[in-house]
C-alpha cells in the first residue's frame, strides 16, 4: 500500500457542497483533512465522493493495468452477496472455504500438479502475497537443508531477471534475502537459463521463472532454465527449485499454450503463483499459489485454525477480506470452463497481436513484443525519430481518455523507452480500432508541433 502523508497538507481547504444540499443558515463545506463534527445526510455523503471519484482514469480504458476490468452481471451479484462475509472466519462461512478448496483442487488440476504428490494450495489478495508466500517457502526450505548439512549461516540469495516485478524486491527486502537480478541487454529482455545458473551458489533458495514479463509480457523459458538447473546439480551437487511467477500467464497458457512445459510437469518447478484478478477475470483482490506437494511447503510456516470443531491449515500474510472475490472465482470456473476461458484468451490473444501488427505499420514505430505470449505487447519509436518521445505520445493519448504507460526498460536496457498495451477481456476489437485512430492522431499532431511534455524520471513501470 502507499505510504501518505499524515498532517493536513499546506493550504488544504474545506470541499464544498452544492447549494442543493444545504439550507439556508447551514454551512457549505465540509473539512477536507480531518473528521467533520457532524455528520451528512447519505446522499450527500455519497454526491461528494462520487463527483472526487470522477477525476480518477477510466477503468476500462485502462490499458496500463493487467487487472480485470469487466464482469458479467451475475458475478458481480455474487461478490455483493459476498461482501458483509469476513472470509478468514472459516467457522462461520463454511461453503465460502468449500469454494476456495474447489478451486485450489481446479487450479492445481490446471497446472498440472500431480496428483499422487497431495499438491497444496490456498488463495491469497493477489500475486503478490502470493509471491511473499511461495518466497518464504523457499526461504525456510533453504535454512533446512542448510541445517541439516550442518552447515547454518550464509547469506541467502535469490536468483531473478532485472525484470521481475517490485514485489521480489519487497521479499528481498523484508527477509534479507539478497536479491541477485541477471541484468538484461539487447535482444533479451527476460531470464535466460544461462543467466540463471550464473548466478547460482550453494546460497541460492531458488530461482523465479515469470511466465508473462510485466514489462513485455513475454514468457521465460522455465523448460530451459531448468534443464541448466539439472545440469549444475550433476556438476556442482547443487539443488536450486524454481518458483514459477505466473501472475498473468498462469490462466494464459494452460488454454493457448497446453503444449509449453512451464508448469509442474517441469519436475523442479516446486510452487507457482497467479493472479485471479488478471486473466483468471475476477475483479481486484485474488491471487492463487499451488506447490507441488506438502514436502514444498514446510509445516512451521503453517498454523491451525478452528474450524467446524476441527482444526484446518492456514497459511497467510492477511487476516480479515471479503469472501466475494472466491466467490466470483469459483463462478467463472463453472461458467466458462475450459472453452470458454479458451476462447475468452484467444480472444484477447488475436486483438493483442491484430493490434501490435498496425501500430507497427504506422511508421514511427518498432515492436519490441507482438502479444503472442500474454496478451501484452511493447513498442518503441524508432532511432530516427525526433522531436517527441514515448512519454509525449502517452500524454497525447490521455486526453483522449487512453491511459497507456511509457517508461524506460530496466537496467542495461534503460536508454530504451516504451510503450506498453495490455488486452484484456472487454478490450473489443472495436475500442482497438478506436486506439489505433487516436494514437495515429497524437502522432500527427505531435509531428507538427513537437514535443510537449518533459520527460519524467521515471527508473521503471511496476504495475
Amino acid at each position: 500500500m502507499a505510504i501518505h502523508e499524515a498532517r493536513p497538507g499546506e493550504g488544504a481547504h474545506a470541499l464544498s457542497l452544492l447549494p442543493q444540499f444545504t439550507r439556508p443558515g447551514e454551512t457549505g463545506e465540509v473539512p477536507r483533512d480531518r473528521i467533520p463534527e457532524t455528520g451528512l445526510p447519505p446522499d450527500t455523503a455519497y454526491q461528494i465522493v462520487h463527483d472526487e471519484l470522477l477525476l480518477d482514469g477510466n477503468a476500462r480504458l485502462n490499458l496500463a493495468s493487467f487487472v480485470t476490468t469487466w464482469m458479467e452481471p451475475q458475478a458481480r451479484r455474487l461478490m455483493d452477496e459476498c461482501v458483509d462475509k469476513n472470509f478468514i472466519d472459516r467457522d462461520e462461512y463454511p461453503q465460502t472455504t468449500e469454494l476456495e478448496r474447489r478451486c485450489v483442487r481446479m487450479i492445481a488440476d490446471l497446472w498440472s500438479a500431480p496428483a499422487d504428490g497431495k499438491p497444496i494450495g490456498c488463495s491469497t489478495t493477489g500475486s503478490s502475497e502470493a509471491c511473499m508466500l511461495g518466497g518464504l517457502a523457499l526461504l525456510r526450505r533453504w535454512r533446512e537443508r542448510r541445517r541439516g548439512e550442518g552447515r547454518e549461516g550464509g547469506r541467502p540469495n535469490l536468483v531473478m531477471g532485472a525484470n521481475v516485478q517490485v514485489c521480489w524486491e519487497k521479499f528481498c527486502r523484508y527477509w534479507d534475502v539478497e536479491p541477485r537480478k541477471v541484468p538484461l541487454g539487447p535482444g533479451r529482455t527476460h531470464l535466460t537459463a544461462e543467466g540463471a545458473v550464473e548466478h547460482c551458489d550453494e546460497n541460492t533458495i531458488g530461482v523465479v521463472a515469470i511466465m508473462g514479463s510485466t514489462f513485455d509480457g513475454s514468457y521465460e523459458p522455465v523448460a530451459e532454465i531448468a534443464a541448466a538447473l539439472d545440469r549444475l546439480q550433476e556438476e556442482r551437487g547443487l539443488d536450486v527449485p524454481i518458483h514459477v511467477d505466473a501472475a498473468s500467464g498462469g490462466f494464459i497458457a494452460p488454454f493457448l499454450d497446453p503444449d509449453v512445459a512451464w508448469d509442474f510437469r517441469v519436475p523442479r518447478v516446486q510452487s507457482i503463483n497467479s493472479s485471479g484478478h488478471k486473466y483468471g477475470l475476477v475483479y481486484p483482490g485474488i491471487g492463487w499459489i499451488i506447490w507441488r506437494d506438502r514436502e514444498a511447503l514446510p509445516k512451521e510456516l503453517i498454523f491451525d485454525v478452528d474450524y467446524l470443531g476441527g482444526e484446518m491449515p492456514t497459511f497467510a500474510l492477511t487476516f480479515s477480506r471479503p469472501g466475494g472475490q472466491v466467490a466470483a472465482q469459483y463462478y467463472n470456473l463453472l461458467r466458462l470452463g475450459r472453452e470458454g476461458y479458451r476462447r475468452v484468451q484467444q480472444a484477447c490473444r488475436d486483438t493483442a497481436k491484430w493490434l501490435a501488427s498496425r501500430i507497427a505499420g504506422l511508421g514511427p514505430f518498432e515492436l519490441v513484443s507482438d502479444g503472442s505470449a500474454v496478451p501484452a505487447f511493447a513498442f518503441r519509436l524508432r532511432d530516427d525519430v525526433r522531436g517527441y518521445t514515448v512519454f509525449d505520445i502517452s500524454a497525447g493519448l490521455r486526453m483522449r481518455g487512453w491511459i497507456v504507460p511509457a517508461y524506460p526498460m530496466p537496467p542495461r536496457l534503460e536508454d530504451v523507452a516504451v510503450l506498453r498495451i495490455v488486452v484484456r477481456n472487454g478490450f473489443s476489437r472495436d475500442l482497438a480500432s478506436q486506439l489505433l485512430a487516436d494514437l495515429e492522431r497524437v502522432v500527427r499532431s505531435l509531428e507538427r508541433t513537437g514535443r510537449s511534455y518533459p520527460e519524467p524520471q521515471a527508473i521503471g513501470f511496476h504495475h
